[in-house]
């Protein structure tokens, strides 16, 4: 596929900058009833263990603050609410936010990763789950994150990754490109898991965006035969 081709907002895969953003906000939209349903289906129930795990390595304390940003329906928060945080949800799309009402008392408010609207500083642990790839700007999205996070503040975050073996590499590419847009009902926002998969940074890549941002002891563990990644670091 050539990438330098007009860009077609009916492909959200090939969006960027603003035109990405409105592509993705509106697909989240249209998949929200569903989302939920089809997240525990694409990866058999372990999407809410791999959110377990990333709130342990937070190190959590009872009273600090916490934020979920691109919290969609709110799988987060009740976790952080039950490690003892004050939490926030925050994501771009009021669809996503409506359903994460009813999971947790955490506060909601409709923002941007890239403008995150609170004070520098003023955060002690943030959480993106599956968020990172879908936002116009990623190496901003991060320098916003250390921005709100205290000295010493911990950010995790999931995401898609490609699996680094060959054969599962393969595997995933068909089942993904072939099972979940029939599943899913919704064929566009469904391809556009494994493409903007594709296209996402490297777990390299990733890891000295988070470091270029301001994070130190930035690590990764791979998740699903690779298919799924979790980087976390430090606010320096």
């Amino acid at each position: 596929m050539d990438l330098t081709a007009p860009r077609d907002p009916s492909q959200p895969w090939l969006t960027q900058g603003e035109e990405k953003r409105r592509a993705v906000q509106n697909m989240f939209a249209r998949i929200a009833p569903g989302y939920d349903r089809m997240n525990r289906l694409m990866t058999a129930n372990s999407d809410r263990t791999w959110r377990r795990k990333a709130v342990q390595v937070l190190q959590v304390k009872p009273g600090q603050k916490a934020l979920d940003l691109c919290c969609g329906t709110g799988d987060f928060l009740p976790l952080l609410v039950q490690a003892g945080a004050i939490a926030w949800g925050m994501d771009f799309c009021l669809p996503m936010l409506t359903l994460a009402r009813s999971k947790s008392p955490a506060s909601l408010g409709l923002a941007d990763a890239c403008c995150i609207p609170l004070r520098s500083g003023s955060v002690d642990v943030v959480t993106v789950g599956w968020g990172i790839r879908n936002v116009p700007d990623i190496d901003l999205a991060h320098r916003e994150i250390a921005r709100v996070l205290k000295p010493g503040g911990r950010f995790v975050s999931l995401d898609m990754a490609i699996p680094k073996n060959p054969a599962i590499r393969g595997i995933s590419q068909v089942v993904s490109s072939t099972l979940l847009p029939l599943l899913g009902g919704d064929r566009e926002a469904y391809r556009y898991l494994p493409e903007s998969a594709r296209r996402f940074k490297s777990r390299e890549d990733l890891a000295q965006s988070m470091e270029q941002a301001g994070f130190k002891n930035v690590r990764y563990r791979d998740y699903a035969f690779g298919n799924v990644c979790m980087h976390w670091g430090v606010r320096a």
